[in-house]
């Protein structure tokens, strides 16, 4: 294994910003090679310790000569967003100088190489060269990881359709619970970024190409057996798609879980501001009708109350974390069997 800093300049002069690569070198060129990060949302911690997880394993197969690909791991993706405290809380979703997510607006280009990046000395803002940089990490490999959390979740996958179902044999391996396919444009997030090289490739170079966002279940979701659990899962991909050697590993099997396009999704928003009391759970299926949550808008008073019904058949995928609520805020991701009349296409959220 090698390990290398990243450094970035900031925006100001005597500021700049690192991160830690580490690189497993493979033994065979024609093998598959993967790309893992996480925390490109920097609060979102359950993938930096299924990486921290992984390592070990990683390393193992490695001594034992089993990496096949070369395996490129990135465990904390957004030093940016991690120097982000505000009043003692971690604020890792959006670059605050100018409010853009962490995980919108990469470039795109048209074809896996580097050389079509933009210069970083010409980007103006550290947040859009950390994009840069990351992307000039990942482009060219064959697997393309990106690790986050939802805020109370099952752990699932955003999949682009046109991968899918070359892909069910990782949604299998990694044990999720449920996957969303999109299409479209998903705000230039780095999973589309990921992609966009590869759209004009034939359907041969795209069966064999793996792109997704994972979403390891709820951000408080972080202990050890968790952690252990989603580097088995990593570990099984990186085996099943041929980076690494393993015997011992039988290959997936087909995924059983929820498949759903993502304009089936119902978010669900707050009609009222106000303290929140759920009725469902995340991996919850309910009836159309069924009570998913109070809010008490006004506590105490007649009429102080307001329910909120599930508009249709469905599962439920998340629901937000916090217990207190503005109005409109969207409280849960319920998967329908049909079209969601507020469907939003490429992107649920901000």
């Amino acid at each position: 294994m090698e390990k290398s800093i990243e450094r970035l300049a900031g925006d100001s002069e005597g500021v700049a910003y690192e991160f830690p690569v580490f690189r497993f070198k493979g033994s065979d060129a024609a093998a598959p090679t993967a790309y893992l990060q996480a925390a490109l949302h920097a609060g979102e911690l359950p993938g930096t310790v299924a990486i921290d997880a992984l390592m070990p394993m990683l390393a193992k197969a490695e001594a034992e000569g089993r990496v096949k690909g070369s395996i490129t791991v990135v465990p904390w993706a957004n030093p940016v967003g991690r120097a982000q405290y505000m009043f003692g809380e971690l604020e890792g979703r959006f670059h605050l100088p100018n409010r853009v997510n962490f995980n919108r607006d990469f470039p795109l280009i048209d074809k896996p190489d580097t050389a079509l990046l933009p210069a970083e000395d010409r980007l103006p803002t550290v947040d859009q060269r950390l994009k840069a940089r990351l992307l000039k990490l990942s482009v060219g490999h064959d697997i393309v990881l990106d690790l986050h959390c939802d805020d109370e979740s099952v752990a699932y996958l955003y999949v682009p359709a046109v991968l899918w179902p070359a892909m069910q044999d990782c949604a299998a391996a990694m044990g999720v619970e449920a996957v969303l396919l999109w299409e479209g444009e998903s705000g230039a997030a780095f999973e589309e970024a990921s992609l966009h090289p590869h759209l004009s490739a034939g359907k041969e170079r795209l069966e064999r190409f793996v792109a997704t966002t994972v979403e390891y279940r709820g951000i408080a979701d972080v202990d050890p057996a968790m952690a252990e659990a989603d580097a088995a899962g990593l570990y099984r991909v990186l085996v099943a798609r041929g980076v690494i050697a393993d015997p011992s590993m039988p290959k997936p099997g087909r995924f059983e879980g929820v498949v759903s396009p993502l304009e089936n999704i119902d978010m669900m928003p707050a009609p009222k501001a106000g303290p929140v009391l759920y009725d469902v759970k995340p991996g919850d299926r309910v009836k159309k009708g069924d009570r998913l949550a109070t809010i008490v808008h006004a506590p105490g008073e007649q009429g102080g109350r307001v329910e909120i019904f599930a508009p249709q058949d469905g599962y439920i995928l998340t629901r937000r974390s916090h217990r207190i609520t503005r109005k409109g805020d969207d409280l849960v991701k319920l998967i329908g069997a049909k079209r969601s009349e507020d469907a939003r296409s490429g992107t649920l959220e901000a």
